[in-house]
């Protein structure tokens, strides 16, 4: 059984729709990359997995768990929406890291929250943010404020951040979009480190060698919908569809 199951998800904003019976299925330990031109609904999609929007049609199921599904007549109150967003950690373009915290304050802070409700020890989420730091190759940074530190180290406590409360898949948006060439390089690494450990993710990005090289499984979007999924060779050394074949020679002329 798939980890997660996304069918037939439908989302308008007024009359200008923005995905169109969007499907995928994503195995644990897969990743899968996300490409497509601006407007294509890429970061709507996360933004969906994510509760930040909800859906207007469709069902989301996470290890056989319905999370979302728009016939069930489920109020989404903003308790369930919390609960529900557990499931998924998201990685901004832009950091979002809180800057009157260290880098361990910000990955420890809604640990912290949710320890009100679960007993967790501090001492223990302590030290799972000494832990997941260390991943991200920042032990040396902990004490470290946001203004302290590049924009390849912000990106990295995000991820730790996102780590922090054990998701179920990882989820990505332009993680490297925000960044300067030379620091690009170094957040990639660590998003290579995760899928050697197997950790599911999605991941929306422009970089293409990337894709290619760590993804599982590509999906291309055009104008709201998937308009070719497969394996990297297959999208990218094979793409049947012409709108797929123009986005990527673009993308080679670009990058």
């Amino acid at each position: 059984m798939a980890l997660l199951e996304v069918k037939n998800i439908r989302k308008s904003f007024g009359k200008t729709e923005v995905l169109r019976d969007i499907s995928f299925d994503l195995e644990r330990g897969e990743v899968l990359a996300i490409i497509g031109s601006s407007g294509s609904g890429k970061t709507t999609l996360l933004r969906c997995l994510n509760y930040l929007e909800v859906p207007d049609h469709g069902k989301i199921v996470v290890d056989g768990e319905a999370v979302f599904d728009s016939e069930s007549g489920l109020k989404y109150t903003d308790k369930l929406i919390r609960e529900l967003r557990l499931h998924f950690g998201l990685v901004f373009q832009s950091f979002n890291l809180f800057p009157q915290y260290t880098a361990i304050e910000n990955v420890m802070l809604a640990p912290k929250l949710k320890a009100k409700e679960t007993g967790d020890s501090t001492e223990a989420i302590e030290a799972k943010a000494h832990e997941l730091l260390a991943t991200v190759g920042l032990s040396d940074k902990e004490g470290h404020y946001p203004c302290q530190l590049s924009g390849g180290q912000q990106q990295r406590v995000a991820i730790a951040r996102a780590l922090a409360l054990s998701p179920d898949i990882l989820c990505f948006d332009e993680p490297t979009s925000a960044l300067d060439p030379e620091l690009t390089g170094e957040v990639l690494k660590v998003i290579k480190n995760l899928a050697v450990e197997d950790r599911t993710m999605i991941v929306v990005t422009h970089e293409m060698e990337f894709a290619k090289n760590v993804a599982n499984k590509v999906i291309f979007m055009a104008d709201g919908v998937i308009e070719e999924m497969g394996t990297p060779a297959e999208v990218f050394d094979n793409p049947k569809s012409p709108k797929t074949r123009a986005f990527l020679n673009k993308s080679l002329e670009t990058f």
